[in-house]
């Protein structure tokens, strides 16, 4: 497959991609989302926060069901006011995400800003909560599950394709055919087993603080890995060197 996906497109430069939550990011901004609203008051504590861990458990276990959860998390989007939403996207941003976002991280981004790759941020996470995250992160290229909207709110429900396991790999397609671009000597950073579709696909699977099953599986089949937890980049094992 690596090698008729990297035909797709005409572009010659190299794509940078990666996953946010667990990988660029310290934690997991869908997740905190969700806690930060009980803590704000705006849904019902007890109850969202279980179904809240609920679902973050059957992500990492590999059995979310996307579909269920979106129709969860999406539903306070239209049932805040805009401009209260705009307000608490803000706060989330400055109060939770930043202390997620690692030197590790902006370095790793930062080197391969030097080498003149194209920098793509692809996540299952909703675009209400990435946007602001990848300009944080000074990523242009953003491709996230869409919260979709109608004459200027929020209305709960998906729209399109979510960015989730194959849907990831469905997303990044389409995105390849329409921009010209392709997988040629491309990189793709991520944490989770959930990604193992992606990271099949590229030249250069990375592994990013992984998970138990992404970490086996990248040890067979010598992926490197590395930890983007601190202040710089850590290698765990395998030979990763940008420079």
């Amino acid at each position: 497959m690596g090698g008729l996906i990297s035909n797709l497109g005409s572009h010659s430069v190299p794509l940078a991609i990666f996953d946010l939550d667990n990988t660029l990011l310290a934690g997991d901004s869908d997740y905190g989302w969700g806690r930060f609203l009980v803590d704000q008051g705006m849904v019902d504590g007890a109850a969202y926060e279980r179904e809240n861990l609920r679902f973050y458990q059957e992500y990492q276990a590999g059995n979310l069901d996307i579909l269920e959860y979106l129709s969860f998390s999406l539903a306070p989007l239209s049932r805040i006011d805009p401009t209260q939403l705009a307000h608490l996207q803000r706060q989330f941003l400055a109060e939770v995400v930043r202390p997620m976002i690692t030197g590790a991280s902006r370095q790793v981004l930062d080197l391969h800003r030097a080498r003149d790759d194209t920098l793509l941020i692809i996540t299952a996470t909703n675009t209400f909560i990435t946007a602001p995250i990848a300009q944080e992160l000074g990523v242009d290229l953003l491709i996230a599950t869409e919260a979709e909207q109608r004459e200027g709110r929020y209305t709960g429900r998906v729209a399109g394709t979510p960015c989730y396991q194959i849907g990831k790999v469905e997303r990044l397609l389409d995105w390849l055919r329409q921009t010209g671009n392709n997988l040629a000597e491309s990189w793709f950073y991520s944490d989770s087993h959930n990604d193992l579709p992606l990271l099949e696909m590229v030249t250069h699977p990375v592994a990013v603080d992984p998970d138990e099953t992404l970490s086996d599986h990248a040890d067979a089949r010598s992926w490197p890995e590395i930890s983007l937890r601190g202040t710089e980049i850590r290698l765990i094992r395998g030979n990763w060197n940008l420079v």
